[in-house]
């Protein structure tokens, strides 16, 4: 079977083989050599973001990479990136798809991936008024204050147990369970977080698939055979997922017709539009937008918090900079609350400043030319991808020329005012333009409460085994989101705040 396959692709692969040298005579922006079939492949490395970063220093701010069949643009400038993302940002609304996302079931209903049309801008809608408002964000902060106060509990039971802390798990548990009642009024996650490390897997093998080089991709012609297996990998981890959520609607769809009081939650909103007359919306497409909203607010909320408290570790002095402004501003009678984030300066600058560092999407999601575009003088042609290195945005020394590299919190105190609501280009950790992240007003409140509140709770310090902060492991493990290599293990310390 394997020769079959072999024997039928060969011609294929001789078809592509002068594709690269024809692509030349346009005026695409400049990139490294490439060969023929592989194109520009010897020059990535699995960390992705790193490598391009990289060939920009020695290309430009706008390279050509050609990969297999497929050219892509990537822009590593804020300058470049406010062309893709705001100046035509029209002829940038569509997305790439990565293969893998074609497991799942209705990939075509999803929020991220969906095109740029009308079937996107209702989800959109629907997302940003029904879930995002800062009412409703207003009207659910009891709740995030009981998870967190959960959260606490959980680590103060694992304090007087003399065990560590796993704070990409313990956060990922917090904000999967948030999520889950904003949308199903349920917590997913038991108590004592038991299945939090089952969720974090399945979330984390659809991430790091969507994420590596597939050779399905870049010889779209290849998509039948898959030949990677990374559909075959990541599909169990999208059946499980959808089972969950099916046995979620099952139970409210029994609930409406005995005619129960209705939660007014999130499900709701999409089970009405369900059965409003003309929608495309059905029991078995509101599933991947479903998913959209878990990954996306759990997994990217998880990581920047893990990212945050490593970078404390690493840098006491600001850890302890950041609990003297908690302890002055909340005191030591009761716990932090959303109202308490605009009062605290320095925590906005220690999550700015991992953000920068650290953005939870390093490449954004890949964006599709639906128009040739002209860019800097270079043409961008029709159908190929365009990738917005986020990673190499924050790292640009001519905008963070105070060492671009080193944890400094204070660079976002006083007269700098940049902020990650997609305005300000060097600087766009959730994106910007029409396709920016719809769910950041929630996520910035969750990863602010969470940090906050266990920093403000206990003292931290590292595990015996790392013998200085600055020997803790920071290497990234790359996907659609950049996570941790190794996780964050700490030990909390009861502080005596007064």
């Amino acid at each position: 079977m394997e020769l079959h396959i072999f024997l039928f692709c060969l011609p294929l692969f001789f078809l592509l083989l002068l594709k690269p040298f024809l692509r030349r005579a346009t005026n695409l922006p400049p990139g490294p050599s490439s060969l023929p079939l592989i194109g520009s492949l010897r020059h990535l490395s699995p960390r992705l973001h790193e490598s391009l970063y990289n060939l920009a220093k020695l290309h430009g701010p706008i390279i050509t990479l050609y990969l297999g069949s497929i050219t892509t643009i990537v822009v590593s400038s804020p300058e470049t990136a406010k062309q893709v993302l705001q100046i035509h940002d029209q002829d940038f609304s569509e997305r790439y798809i990565p293969d893998v996302i074609t497991a799942q079931p209705n990939p075509e209903s999803t929020l991220a991936w969906v095109p740029g049309n009308q079937r996107w801008r209702n989800r959109r809608r629907i997302c940003i008024t029904q879930m995002f408002t800062k009412q409703r964000l207003d009207s659910q902060q009891h709740l995030r204050h009981l998870k967190v106060q959960q959260l606490i509990e959980q680590i103060k039971k694992l304090y007087v147990l003399g065990k560590q802390v796993d704070i990409g798990q313990v956060a990922f548990a917090t904000t999967l369970n948030l999520i889950s009642n904003a949308i199903f009024s349920v917590d997913i996650i038991d108590t004592d977080f038991e299945k939090a490390q089952e969720f974090k897997d399945l979330v984390w093998r659809i991430m790091e698939d969507a994420g590596k080089q597939n050779l399905s991709d870049i010889f779209p012609v290849l998509k039948l055979f898959d030949l990677q297996g990374l559909r075959r990998h990541v599909r169990p981890a999208y059946m499980r997922l959808h089972e969950i959520f099916d046995e979620m609607i099952e139970k409210r769809l029994e609930s409406r017709k005995i005619g129960s009081e209705r939660s007014g939650d999130f499900l709701d909103v999409l089970l009405d539009q369900c059965d409003e007359p003309g929608s495309d919306f059905d029991r078995h497409n509101i599933k991947p937008l479903i998913l959209d909203l878990f990954i996306a607010g759990s997994d990217t909320s998880a990581i920047t918090t893990e990212w945050a408290m490593a970078e404390l570790l690493r840098n006491r002095e600001v850890l302890q900079k950041l609990r003297r402004e908690l302890i002055e501003v909340i005191g030591t009678d009761r716990a932090m609350q959303d109202s308490d984030i605009d009062q605290l300066p320095y925590l906005q600058a220690v999550v700015k400043e991992t953000l920068r560092l650290h953005p939870p999407v390093p490449l954004l999601l890949p964006y599709k030319a639906v128009n040739n575009v002209e860019i800097l003088g270079f043409n961008v042609p029709k159908n190929s991808r365009v990738l917005v290195n986020a990673w190499a945005l924050g790292r640009d020394p001519k905008y963070w020329n105070d060492d671009p590299l080193l944890f400094c919190p204070e660079r976002f105190l006083g007269s700098n005012d940049l902020d990650f609501k997609g305005r300000d280009f060097e600087y766009i950790p959730f994106g910007a333009g029409r396709r920016i992240c719809p769910g950041l007003p929630l996520a910035t409140r969750m990863v602010h409460l969470i940090l906050g509140s266990i920093v403000h709770e206990f003292d931290w310090k590292l595990p015996e085994d790392v013998v200085s902060p600055m020997e803790l492991n920071m290497e990234e493990m790359f996907g659609a989101t950049l996570k941790k290599a190794v996780p964050l293990c700490a030990i909390p310390i009861q502080a005596n705040n007064n």
